[in-house]
């Protein structure tokens, strides 16, 4: 089994198409950097304007902890394209090249053959994680400091000290890893119904964008039925920054506030992967290769 991981993972270091996803984050996190390098003033004045009118701010709330936080929001909308491109070409790539049925012809049941092609996809989301953390996080540290953490959100202040943020994005990028391994996990389901990849990508991300858009809406219906949907699900990841309260209202460094729902979102998308790798197995198995 380890063999045929490693082979997975070698096939997808010599497709040019891996290193896309790498490429376009290191080009959307350089340009975030840079814009609040050179406009970040002006945009800590105008996002903490209501913050300042009220309390007097010490310190330096442009810091690399608040850019990673926002380069976070907006690439962990649009990593799952890049996640989808590569875990959607698993199996439907192999078809299109004709080495499906040369790869069946191997010693290895059509289930160890597909979990070695999982694996291999969600090795590769991770090492994208491992890369948004070095960019967005270490770099962003290195460029802009340390130091507080503040978000005004519409309804409260999320203040965090400077000792009480690291871990919280650690924890942040584990269930990050486990949102975007769903995506992979779902395009490599529509991968086994494939003879080309382009058809599963499309399909992946149109059950994304569908998923997001009818959770959005303000209509009753949709608003029972959203928590079945795992796209409500992944962006759990920012209740890490979130502290509990005491009986006083005053926050408590160290705590996270609703740990409850963050651990079932979490066992919610462990469901939805285990259901589409269990699915893509159970067809692949059946699949007729020679056509």
């Amino acid at each position: 089994m380890w063999n045929l991981i490693r082979l997975e993972v070698l096939k997808l270091k010599k497709r040019p198409r891996t290193y896309i996803a790498f490429g376009a984050i290191w080009a959307i996190v350089l340009l975030i950097q840079l814009a609040m390098y050179a406009d970040g003033p002006a945009y800590m004045e105008f996002f903490l304007k209501d913050v300042a009118e009220s309390f007097d701010i010490v310190g330096n709330p442009l810091n690399g902890y608040f850019v990673c936080f926002v380069i976070l929001q907006t690439l962990l909308v649009h990593v799952p394209l890049l996640v989808a491109i590569v875990s959607a070409d698993m199996i439907a790539g192999e078809a299109n090249l004709g080495t499906l049925r040369l790869i069946m012809s191997k010693p290895y049941s059509r289930t160890q053959i597909l979990l070695s092609k999982f694996f291999a996809s969600s090795f590769y989301t991770i090492l994208l994680l491992l890369w948004i953390a070095f960019t967005g996080l270490l770099l962003s540290v290195i460029f802009f400091g340390k130091d507080g953490f503040i978000h005004a959100k519409s309804y409260e202040i999320i203040v965090l000290n400077g000792d009480d943020i690291l871990w919280r994005y650690l924890l942040a990028f584990a269930f990050a890893s486990i949102a975007l391994i769903t995506v992979a996990a779902m395009g490599f389901f529509f991968s086994v119904f494939a003879s080309n990849s382009l058809g599963p990508i499309i399909t992946t991300m149109s059950v994304i964008i569908v998923m997001t858009i009818l959770t959005t809406l303000d209509i009753p219906l949709f608003q029972r039925i959203k928590d079945f949907f795992f796209t409500s699900h992944m962006i759990a990841w920012k209740g890490f920054f979130e502290m509990q309260t005491d009986d006083s209202g005053v926050a408590i460094p160290g705590t996270i506030r609703n740990l409850p729902a963050i651990l079932k979102s979490a066992a919610v998308l462990m469901f939805h992967i285990i259901g589409f790798v269990s699915a893509a197995i159970l067809i692949f198995r059946k699949k007729d290769v020679l056509n």
